[in-house]
């Protein structure tokens, strides 16, 4: 190979010096053969005259040597391309239209394919990263999919597996870094001490966890995550060693990680299982139904995720026979293993795999909109190619040529919409991050530039094939034009008509989808949220429990005055604490934490699931700021919080599923499974509220008044809720300075995050379509232009012979507008049948909603006339004496 490249060099560097030994040998074998014809009794001349015809034609013989040395194919190519850029240089109008077309379609799909390739293909920056898995414990039956495990589900796991060579615990928990006069939340992942060595992470600075940091009395140690450590202590290099103040309690730095993607969510830092307050309790560890870890295995060499799969399933059905009181069989418990990188990524692959292919459909539709261009164009060049092929140039040289030009067209569109991609790309990564951690993966980095690369020849082949092709099969025909300019075949333009066919077709598709889209995102800003959102501000507040944990009076104390303190500014009307809130980041798109009740007077038997609910703590005052209606019965009181027997007030859903044509009022619930129950009575009835996002239908609901740790303050405020968060802030660290704040936002602003990925769905399909409409109409625009000028001459005979203008007009505009009727007819079957492809991302609205269609379509149509109609308007301007001239 080496060999053959030098060979290739040498052939391009010393062309001169191996012209000039190919004309010696030429003539040293012309001279020989004089010589010998001399010798036979010629004359000089005309034995010189005789070897000439003996060899043959000269420049025959030395392009013969060339086409048969190594580097000729190089230094045709290389013609091609100068020939090329010296033909596009000459039809600027033309160069720049096709690039700027094919520039939009190839940035937009270098755009999504960064995103896609970053979050979905790229390999996992783990140690043999195919061999990860997650352990999801399953009760089908009850419609529960993830499972937490607890520490004793985790030591089964692993000490009986057969198939995994690990087993790693993780969970979240959050933890105040204390200072002077300051604390701050940090979110800690809590995992076991040979976590990192299991995924193959090697710390940045400092080590990873060992087996003593996990031991019990084990002095404290933190793994800063890399974000953590760049944007709180500024990459400081010096960091392994530092102590903080964490619940009281002095932590050591011992490393920082890599700037990898974290699952199942992003932690601030990291600690070893025996450093945490609920995962060390004896009591937690001893009870198999406490389960609050997410569990990591690594599968052995060899082992297929099938085969790890069986394995686990019977480990799953021998626990259940083990431990029936755990596992209950008519929840039908079961165990499944899912790839790590796919765990990673299934709420991101189908909204990505939409956009990845509706930004394929742009760039088809480029392609056939650069291709009419191309076809056009050939018109000017049929004689000069017919007078090439009559000069001996084979029908292969001159497709390669034609190629070589659409090829540069592509390239170089390519690279324009590369520099154009970045912009497009932080925009997505933004709308990844709300999907997956690895969005923080994506980057323009060399597959990126491979693909680019290779979707531009590809695209430049595309469509630059057809009008190759089409060029070499009427050769005969151009010599034969007494015009200037050669006429378009019937075959060539029943051609044209099928690109601008299949362009419109494809417009269709996507503006069919992003129509649905459309619909959809304002059926959901539409929805009711139970509520009134306005003027709500909420900020999570975070009490250092090492102070209050064995305290729980002096915790109680701390949530009443901090409500009176609250209530008693000026400006604002009420004040409420809440364990969560509607539209809380946390809980959007996840399923609420649900626990089993039992109803009195309403036993379920062994077979039978116990009814669901999701429990939430509040305090007096809670439906009153946040404006829900209370529908029946009462709302929470002061007295609530320390009256026994304790009361719970229910919302609207679950009186409707829990009793039917009953006064849930003095109704009777408990949450024990077994022994005797704590019966609670309910007190009240309160309306829906879309406590989980708009498109999710409300859950059953159950409502105590309390306090807990794990709270939030919502305010309703008399003013912009934002100008009074620093005078609540103050109010809140003068009665406990080590009490952290954070998340301060309105809970309007968490309304519309919650529904920014339907959002940002919608805009990106809705300049997918947008990009595709207007390539198209001026790809019908172009063949429109093409055909008024093809048939000037006719048309003047027509208007000379008396035809009005007008019923020309109506002619040309036939053609157009047929081929977009047509079009939208295709158009219409193929969005019927792709548009299935988004219900799972569409919100009460059909795939085939018939008013979006009919919408779509009055859209679309007369979009299409316009652009028929300008060019075809040129009809009106010929002057029937100029026409008949040309001839």
């Amino acid at each position: 190979m080496l060999r053959k490249v030098q060979s290739i060099v040498l052939f391009l560097l010393k062309k001169s010096i191996r012209e000039q030994e190919l004309d010696s040998e030429l003539r040293y074998h012309i001279e020989r053969q004089t010589e010998e014809n001399i010798r036979r009794g010629m004359t000089p001349q005309d034995a010189r005259r005789v070897a000439l015809r003996t060899i043959g034609g000269i420049e025959q013989i030395k392009e013969e040597c060339r086409d048969a040395r190594l580097g000729r194919s190089v230094e045709a190519t290389l013609q091609d391309v100068r020939y090329g850029l010296r033909v596009l240089l000459k039809n600027p109008g033309f160069t720049s239209t096709a690039i700027i077309t094919l520039a939009l379609g190839i940035g937009v799909n270098t755009a999504v394919f960064s995103v896609v390739y970053g979050i979905l293909l790229r390999p996992l920056p783990y140690w043999k990263p195919g061999q990860l898995v997650v352990l999801h414990q399953i009760a089908p039956r009850a419609h529960a999919g993830d499972i937490p495990f607890s520490v004793h589900e985790i030591s089964d796991y692993r000490d009986r597996s057969h198939t995994l060579e690990a087993v790693v615990e993780h969970h979240n928990m959050f933890f105040l870094l204390l200072g002077k006069g300051w604390a701050e939340r940090v979110q800690t992942a809590v995992v076991s001490a040979n976590f990192f060595d299991v995924l193959g992470v090697k710390p940045l600075l400092g080590r990873t966890f060992v087996p003593r940091d996990e031991t019990k009395g084990a002095d404290a140690v933190l793994i800063l995550s890399n974000k953590y450590w760049q944007t709180r202590f500024g990459g400081d290099p010096n960091i392994v060693g530092k102590v903080f103040q964490m619940n009281s309690r002095p932590n050591t730095v011992i490393g920082v990680l890599p700037p990898i993607p974290q699952y199942p969510s992003e932690s601030d830092m990291y600690m070893p299982t025996s450093q945490c307050p609920f995962r060390s309790d004896p009591k937690f560890i001893a009870n198999r139904n406490q389960r609050m870890m997410t569990a990591f295995g690594r599968l052995k060499p060899g082992v297929s995720l099938e085969k790890a799969q069986a394995d686990l399933s019977a480990i799953a059905g021998r626990l259940a026979n083990q431990y029936p009181e755990s596992y209950p069989k008519v929840y039908g418990y079961g165990i499944s293993a899912a790839p790590l990188r796919d765990d990673l990524t299934r709420r991101a692959r189908s909204t990505f795999l939409v956009l990845l292919g509706a930004s394929g459909f742009v760039l088809l539709i480029a392609c056939a909109n650069v291709a009419n261009l191309l076809l056009a164009r050939l018109l000017t060049l049929e004689r000069e190619l017919a007078v090439r092929t009559a000069l001996g140039a084979t029908r292969a040289r001159l497709t390669r040529q034609l190629l070589t030009e659409s090829v540069l067209v592509s390239v170089t569109g390519g690279a324009l919409g590369l520099f154009a991609a970045p912009p497009a790309v932080a925009l997505l990564v933004k709308f990844a991050a709300r999907f997956t951690t690895r969005s923080a993966e994506v980057k323009i980095d060399t597959p990126v530039l491979l693909f680019t690369l290779a979707i531009s020849i590809a695209t430049g082949i595309l469509f630059g094939f057809a009008p190759a092709f089409s060029s070499s099969r009427h050769i005969a025909d151009a010599l034969k034009q007494g015009l200037p300019h050669a006429t378009a075949t019937r075959s060539r333009q029943r051609f044209r008509g099928a690109l601008v066919i299949a362009q419109v077709a494809v417009s269709f598709m996507l503006l069919m989808g992003a129509g649905l889209m459309i619909r959809s995102f304002v059926k959901l800003e539409q929805v009711n949220p139970g509520f009134k959102p306005d003027r709500l501000l909420t900020m999570r507040l975070s009490p250092n429990f090492a102070r209050y944990l064995g305290n729980q009076f002096a915790f109680v104390t701390l949530c009443r005055n901090i409500l009176r303190q609250v209530n008693a500014i000026s400006g604002l009307q009420s004040a409420a604490l809440a364990t969560t809130f509607p539209f809380d980041p946390a809980g959007i798109g996840t399923d609420p934490d649900s626990v089993g009740i039992h109803i009195e007077g309403k036993p379920t038997s062994k077979r039978e699931l116990p009814p669901r609910a999701a429990v939430a703590l509040v305090s007096a005052g809670y439906f009153e700021t946040l404006r829900q209606p209370v529908l029946e019965g009462r709302a929470f009181t002061e007295h609530d919080l320390i009256a026994q027997p304790q009361s719970a007030i229910v919302n609207y859903s679950f009186a409707h599923h829990r009793s039917p044509n009953e006064n849930p009022i003095g109704k009777r619930i408990s949450f024990e499974e077994t022994g005797p129950k704590r019966w609670i009575t309910v007190v009240g009835v309160v309306g829906d509220v879309k406590e989980y996002g708009l498109s999710r239908p409300p859950d059953d609901e159950i409502y105590l008044p309390g306090y807990s740790f794990k709270t939030h303050l919502i305010v309703r405020t008399a003013m912009d809720p934002m100008t009074a968060a620093p005078l609540i802030r103050s109010v809140i660290h003068r009665l406990d300075p080590q009490l952290a704040i954070d998340e301060v936002d309105t809970i309007e602003n968490f309304e519309q995050d919650s529904v920014a990925s339907p959002r940002l769905t919608a805009l990106l399909l809705g300049i997918f379509a947008l990009l595709a409409v207007v390539i198209s109409a001026s790809g019908i625009a172009a063949v429109m232009a093409l055909s008024v000028t093809q048939r000037t001459h006719e048309l003047g005979i027509r208007m000379a012979l008396g035809a009005k203008r007008f019923g020309i007009l109506r002619m040309m505009l036939h053609r157009g507008l047929g081929l977009t009727a047509i079009g939208t007819v295709v158009g219409i079957l193929g969005a019927l049948l792709l548009t299935r492809l988004l219900s799972s991302l569409l919100y009460a609205t059909s795939p085939t909603d018939a008013w979006t269609f009919l919408a779509v379509s009055a859209l679309f149509f007369p979009v299409a006339g316009l652009a028929c109609f300008i060019p075809a308007h040129q009809v009106t301007s010929i002057d029937p004496l100029v026409a008949l001239r040309q001839e």
